[in-house]
């Protein structure tokens, strides 16, 4: 690529609602740099790290979601971290400030103030923390178990997809309010992770031939449930509720690609008077600077433990949403575009 083209990658073909995301889905582009001005209140940014989420494949579905499906031809949608090269007349920001947005997967683009938000990077954190523990998905841990799941001391506390962005902070939280922490994980490497480094109580494979034994046997009977698959664990998870358990919905990866099975151990809310309750992070929108204030001292403390999984390079973009759904990643999976250019104050 010359310096007067930058990358985009574009939606060529969804892959159904049964499809697995292939090499056929996008196609990567290169557009003239010269054609990215900014107007008012407007910036132009260089992309330095995009995340990539669960949530991707559902956008690339033509159904009703929570968010209008990425079009034919369009960008692929992506949150992600970028520093501003130009700003436009009357903007906020200013050439070298970092901030997040939905960037989507290009090596440069042009934003409004609105739509991005300055970053300034709390002591012993870092930049890359806004993707992760400081990030969406760190949040969603944060408000789904205070707000959804109101985890107590004491409680039995599973999390499924552990060992992921989001379920490795709900494992943490969990510890830090004195509940019994149980973790699903997919591979002995990341129950290893789990247990050793983060000090869950117990973590489980459920690739394992007798998981739904390890499962009972160490669980018994829970009172949160994070869930982050849905699917064969959430039916598990629903046979084995106390009385008025609380099972946080913050993701279903087990069926985003066409693979959902029907639960048929749901009956198990009524008996045991238990609440099942969906919730998007946004909805917190206005709650952020909370959460993050509460986790900025606890990175601050060196008391929350953070793991990012990074491959470099934009053009391997649809590389890591395929491999994302193959359970390779522990921790949070970034693709890292640029490196950050080295400021003395953020």
């Amino acid at each position: 690529m010359s310096s007067s083209t930058y990358k985009v990658i574009t939606l060529a073909e969804r892959p159904g609602l049964t499809g697995e995301v292939s090499d056929k889905t996008f196609r990567i582009e290169e557009l003239p740099y010269a054609d990215l001005k900014p107007g008012p209140k407007e910036v132009l940014y260089k992309t330095l790290y995009l995340s990539v989420d669960p949530t991707q494949r559902t956008w690339l579905n033509d159904v009703r979601g929570y968010m209008e499906p990425v079009k034919i031809g369009d960008p692929m949608r992506s949150g992600g971290i970028a520093v501003v090269v130009e700003a436009g007349e009357g903007s906020v920001l200013k050439p070298g400030d970092y901030v997040y947005g939905i960037t989507n997967w290009r090596a440069y683009g042009v934003g409004k103030d609105v739509e991005l938000q300055r970053l300034e990077v709390p002591p012993g954190a870092q930049l890359l923390d806004f993707l992760g523990v400081l990030g969406t998905t760190g949040l969603a841990a944060y408000f789904g178990i205070h707000d959804i799941g109101k985890l107590k001391a004491g409680e039995t506390f599973v999390v499924s997809g552990a060992a992921g962005a989001t379920g490795s902070v709900a494992c943490q939280i969990g510890k830090k309010l004195g509940a019994k922490v149980i973790a699903i994980a997919g591979s002995q490497e990341k129950v290893d992770w789990l247990e050793k480094e983060l000090g869950v109580d117990k973590a489980i494979n459920y690739k394992s031939p007798t998981f739904k034994e390890e499962f009972i046997e160490a669980v018994g009977y829970l009172d949160v449930y994070f869930d982050n698959v849905g699917g064969d664990i959430l039916n598990l998870a629903l046979s084995r509720l106390n009385l008025r358990a609380r099972i946080i919905n913050c993701g279903a990866i087990a069926s985003y690609n066409g693979n959902a099975k029907g639960l048929t151990n749901y009956s198990a809310l009524i008996s045991q008077r238990a609440k099942m309750e969906g919730f998007l992070v946004f909805d917190y929108r206005s709650q952020y600077h909370v959460a993050r204030e509460v986790i900025g001292k606890w990175i601050a403390e060196d008391a929350i433990k953070t793991q990012f999984h990074i491959i470099e390079g934009i053009e391997n973009c649809p590389k890591a949403l395929q491999l994302l759904f193959s359970g390779a990643n522990t921790g949070k999976f970034v693709v890292k575009v640029a490196d950050p250019a080295p400021r003395a104050t953020l």
